[in-house]
């Protein structure tokens, strides 16, 4: 059976999501106030890894903060910058932060597109001593009916993509302990602690619908397979009445530089 590439090596769909950096602002939620009050109290000083369009950068730049992102995909960066938010446009690995340094190095769902150890590499060298590296990430959990939906119909319509959705595996916050232990094994920094944040969504169908394109799995296909999967999708939260709750955990790793 081949190897599955490691989600840093696919640049492609890393780099694609300011395909609609509006939308993409518009549907993805906002991280929980009790996590941004955390990262917040790290310092004044954040840099913001995989910035997007900046909902993290926003949220903590509402708390006081100084943040600087940093960002791949020039579409996003731009509309971050419209924001009145600072993004320099590079991959971190390869990021150039000439001389300067942070009191936190933060990353929301972004990390797993960064090589993880010469990602710890690099927020280590900007960190100053005791700062802090904050890696978090989204697990939702649809009902099961439109997981399953979700999955059958994606398979079915995109069998060749290199991401792929079972609808059947509950995400669970041990779902990043690899890529937890690969960036922090050997490095500067103090043993990893995790926080959680449990919460709920209300969404209709439209709501729904219009977060869906924004994950990877969909950034890439073709109008036709991407229809194809909000129709099958749509068909069920359509059954429930056309609308449905869904339960989050927002998951935190924050380190501390020696």
């Amino acid at each position: 059976m081949p190897t599955l590439p490691e989600p840093h090596e696919l640049r492609a769909t890393a780099e694609s999501f300011g395909i609609d950096a509006q939308r993409y602002d518009r549907a993805r939620p906002r991280y929980p106030a009790a996590l941004i009050d955390r990262l917040a109290a790290a310092g004044p000083k954040v840099l913001d890894v995989g910035a997007g369009t900046g909902i993290v950068a926003k949220q903590l730049q509402d708390r006081g903060n100084v943040v600087l992102g940093v960002e791949p995909d020039e579409r996003m960066a731009e509309f971050a910058r419209k924001q009145n938010l600072d993004v320099e446009v590079a991959t971190f690995e390869t990021w150039d932060a000439n001389g300067r340094t942070f009191d936190a190095v933060v990353s929301g769902q972004a990390w797993h597109w960064v090589d993880p150890v010469k990602g710890a590499e690099k927020a280590a060298e900007v960190l100053k001593p005791g700062g802090v590296l904050a890696l978090f990430w989204h697990l939702f959990v649809p009902p099961q009916d439109i997981a399953r939906a979700f999955g059958e119909a994606f398979t079915q319509a995109v069998p060749e993509s290199p991401i792929k959705f079972d609808g059947k595996r509950v995400p669970t916050p041990d779902a990043y302990r690899p890529l937890i232990e690969k960036t922090f094994t050997g490095t500067d920094f103090e043993e990893p602690q995790r926080h959680e944040y449990h919460w709920h969504q209300n969404y209709t169908r439209d709501e729904y619908l219009d977060l869906l394109p924004t994950q990877g799995g969909l950034t890439r296909v073709s109008e036709k397979q991407r229809k194809a999967v909000l129709t099958a999708v749509g068909a069920v939260i359509d059954a429930r009445g056309g609308q449905f709750a869904c339960d989050y955990t927002t998951v935190l790793f924050t380190a501390v530089k020696r």
